[in-house]
């Protein structure tokens, strides 16, 4: 069925999602569709939903005026989760470790991909050379790098827009364990302190720091610099800090890296012979996300979050009333204690090419084998 025929029939059927009003700071795309309904549940029960709240993820306030607005602003949240759950009922939606943040809030510190399609396509005529076409017959139906010892332990970037380098670090943690048969885990604080390379045509694409940056310009650096040093040799801060870089501590290094065209069978083919790919998303719905396959009716594909794909599924568990659904299997970098373990599905397939921007931005890497122990 057409997704937007169905999103009328929802309407239809509920016309008080049209009528009540949603907070400016809502994405566009969700609040010409969905508003917020009856509130008069989720009043009664929010007080109650946000002392365990507070107390799970061992949440503290200065003062009783900010304890009063984090709890205006998680009811809001609660309104949010329930439209995300309306389009994206193939997932679950509630109380996540965010709901006491306003989006704008969320994105200011939680996100940090700064590019645009442009500069990220610009990198093939830089150091970055677009991915050949590779065989796609064979594929198998199934495939996580998770059960091949490819992917390191899920990370938090904490409130430190540094998304970027857990991406990068996470593709080339991947690439160096194909490359030696080793799982070293990567610094990203040597990529916040260090990598600060700009485009002065596109300022957006600056890495810098906390502030953002993106993948590919962070496996520029990597070839610069000679590689990065492990996680225990230069532990994460997450904040911006002096570069304390040696040379000396090098475990793994970038050989190559390549962009992957926005094709779902050549983004499988690279995934399964090169290993973890870096990716950017939207992550319009993740801040609501419990678990499930992430399938939304309508999702922008403005790219604002770096995460790593580490692996698909055939189909996923949905409810009875809707069909299985075909996914990527995503690391993300908030932590074990958000979405299902730290990890985030999305649908893939025909009929839902590029969902919230999935393909648009897919890079791979390829690490230099060494004998150094």
């Amino acid at each position: 069925m057409d997704h937007r025929l169905l999103l009328l029939g929802l309407l239809l059927l509920s016309p008080a999602l049209a009528a009540a009003s949603v907070s400016d700071e809502e994405e566009p795309l969700i609040r010409q569709v969905v508003g917020g309904g009856d509130d008069n549940e989720l009043e009664l029960n929010a007080e109650h939903h946000f002392a365990s709240f507070v107390q799970r993820f061992g949440k503290s306030y200065r003062d009783a005026d900010e304890h009063a607005y984090r709890l205006s602003v998680f009811k809001a949240n609660l309104r949010r989760a329930r439209r995300h759950q309306l389009l994206d009922p193939s997932a679950e939606h509630g109380v996540t470790k965010f709901s006491d943040l306003t989006p704008a809030e969320f994105r200011r510190t939680y996100l940090g991909l700064r590019t645009s399609r442009r500069a990220f396509l610009r990198e093939l005529g830089g150091s970055a050379h677009e991915a050949p076409v590779l065989p796609t017959d064979g594929l198998p139906d199934d495939f996580d790098w998770r059960d091949h010892g490819a992917v390191g332990p899920v990370k938090n970037q904490g409130s430190c827009g540094s998304c970027w380098s857990f991406s990068a670090s996470g593709a080339l943690e991947g690439a160096n364990y194909l490359a030696t048969g080793k799982m070293d885990v990567l610094s990203e604080q040597q990529m916040v302190d260090c990598d600060h390379e700009c485009d002065s045509s596109e300022p957006d694409s600056c890495d810098a720091g906390c502030n953002g940056g993106l993948m590919t310009n962070a496996f520029s650096y990597l070839l610069k610099s000679g590689g990065l040093e492990s996680e225990k040799d230069y532990p994460y801060t997450g904040r911006d800090g002096a570069c304390k870089f040696d040379k000396s501590k090098i475990v793994a290094s970038v050989q190559n890296f390549s962009v992957v065209s926005v094709d779902e069978d050549q983004i499988a083919a690279n995934l399964v012979k090169h290993g973890p790919l870096a990716i950017g998303i939207n992550a319009a719905y993740m801040q609501t996300y419990i678990g499930g396959v992430s399938c939304p009716y309508i999702c922008g594909r403005h790219l604002d979050h770096g995460v790593l794909l580490v692996g698909y599924g055939a189909s996923g568990f949905a409810p009875i009333r809707l069909k299985d659904k075909a996914y990527w299997i995503i690391k993300n970098s908030w932590g074990e204690n958000w979405g299902e373990h730290g990890y985030y599905k999305i649908c893939r397939g025909s009929n839902v090419r590029n969902k919230c921007g999935v393909d648009s931005m897919v890079s791979t890497v390829t690490a230099i084998h060494t004998s150094k122990e």
